[in-house]
């Protein structure tokens, strides 16, 4: 991945109702949502929903796919990694420092449970 790519997705995931929706999306998984259950969640409008979400799917970070009159979109999962791969590549000097990535929620029943 290229610097100016990377700029490009981190930017579009700089305006919270978009990074609200991807993590909505990385939420439900490769399933994904329709595009109202997803403004319906978020509590936003349909046209604004509409609109973030089509950036999103122009710059890879979802993929919408079309059903009659419907779009269901899910989380590119490729892209997501590739952009964390960029971001950590070399991290402390080229030495394993960073834990495995584990979901949130197991990663918070794990803080709980040495509290």
């Amino acid at each position: 991945m290229e610097i100016k790519d990377a700029a490009q997705l981190l930017s579009a995931l700089g305006h919270e109702a978009r990074l609200s929706i991807f993590r909505l999306l990385v939420e439900a998984g490769p399933a994904g949502l329709a595009a109202g259950a997803i403004s319906e969640t978020l509590a936003m409008a349909p046209a604004t929903a509409s609109f973030h979400l089509a950036h999103l799917s122009r710059v890879g970070l979802i993929d919408g796919q079309r059903t009659h009159r419907f779009i269901h979109y899910s989380a590119n999962f490729s892209g997501m990694d590739q952009l964390i791969a960029f971001l950590t590549r070399n991290c402390c000097q080229g030495q394993a420092c960073l834990p495995s990535a584990v979901p949130c929620r197991a990663a918070d029943q794990k803080d709980a449970s040495n509290a």
